[in-house]
């Protein structure tokens, strides 16, 4: 049986009062001629959380993940990622904090066809120059065996199946140690037992290393792996409930499809 417990706080403060593992504060992101993806969003996500973001599509969704993982730039607002507000930095420090503190998931994988399995999972830390050859070779074979992939290291991306390659990209999103994960639709493309193996690795990724998992998802089964299940209604913040259940989480979507927001109640 899940808890379901809604009105949770948005805004700046964690749990305990520590510094949120990642914020957005007022976040906005206006398009052509003004319409705006992202309207007012505040949103504080504690380390060690597992945040599902569910919504119609055009919702938002994305450009939200895309704003607060430092890959677009909000129109208004601010992001923080440890207390590190990304507004203050210019592109250089922006790309550091990205590679060396944010772990990248994606539906569209773009694992490299030319580099092994294990170069793919450590090109992370080659770019970053982490450490020596060696050190970035054994980083990458434990983040393999970490997804249980240790055995195709030296085998082309082309050579596995997709759920594989998925958890080759998973491993590449963890090997530098990130604090925050973004998965955007990871299990898109893949069967429900193969999703269900990259759902666990992403869920113990947070229970058993600490990392903090923002993920975009519009599968209600996908979502109730999570801790917390945010949702977008035409760019805003329009509700969130702790311990989702899948068919709890259907029924908010079908009421989103026919209100102008989530009022937050639950019974």
């Amino acid at each position: 049986m899940f808890r379901r417990r809604t009105g949770v706080p948005s805004g700046r403060a964690a749990e305990g009062g520590a510094v949120a593992a990642l914020e957005l504060d007022g976040v906005s992101r206006a398009y052509r001629k003004g319409a705006r993806a992202l309207d007012e969003v505040s949103l504080s996500v504690p380390g060690g959380r597992f945040v599902a973001v569910m919504g119609r599509s055009g919702s938002g969704k994305s450009t939200l993940l895309q704003c607060a993982a430092g890959l677009d730039r909000p129109t208004a607002g601010t992001v923080r990622i440890g207390g590190t507000d990304l507004s203050g930095l210019d592109e250089a420090a922006l790309t550091r904090v990205r590679r060396d503190r944010v772990g990248f998931v994606f539906q569209a994988l773009n694992l490299v066809p030319s580099l092994s399995v294990v170069e793919n999972a450590g090109l992370p830390l080659l770019l970053a120059e982490a450490g020596e050859d060696s050190d970035r070779d054994a980083r990458a074979r434990d983040a393999l065996a970490a997804v249980g992939l240790a055995d195709r290291a030296e085998d082309s991306p082309a050579r596995l199946s997709g759920g594989q390659q998925q958890r080759v990209a998973l491993a590449r999103a963890l090997v530098t140690e990130p604090a925050v994960v973004f998965a955007d639709e990871p299990t898109g493309a893949l069967d429900p037992v193969t999703a269900d193996t990259v759902l666990g690795l992403l869920r113990a990724a947070v229970d058993d290393q600490g990392r903090t998992v923002v993920m975009v998802t519009h599968d209600p089964a996908a979502a109730q792996w999570a801790d917390e299940v945010v949702f977008l209604h035409e760019g805003r913040l329009a509700g969130r409930v702790t311990d989702p259940g899948a068919e709890y989480v259907r029924d908010v979507l079908r009421e989103l499809a026919h209100t102008a927001a989530f009022s937050g109640s639950a019974s």
